[in-house]
């Protein structure tokens, strides 16, 4: 689930991973979904994990950012 945080406004989501190797693999399909839908969220990664952090420019989170955070879940759920 993605944690609305306050102060900046922002969604954010931690992605545990087995091995760094899926990693690799998730980044890319974030990365092309980034270029496609042009939101660039904040991307930090160690050993086993991945953190997002999704800037929102309203509010409230858009339609835009749900669907983007909605893909990236089905990416990690794939691998």
């Amino acid at each position: 689930m993605w944690k609305e945080r306050e102060s900046p406004l922002r969604i954010e989501k931690r992605f545990e991973f087995e091995r760094y190797s899926k990693i690799s693999k998730f980044m890319e399909k974030v990365e092309k979904l980034c270029k496609e839908r042009d939101i660039y969220p904040n991307i930090s990664f160690g050993k086993n994990f991945v953190s997002l952090s999704i800037f929102l420019n309203d509010a409230e989170i858009s339609d835009k950012e749900k669907d983007f955070s909605m893909d990236i879940d089905k990416f990690y759920l794939e691998d």
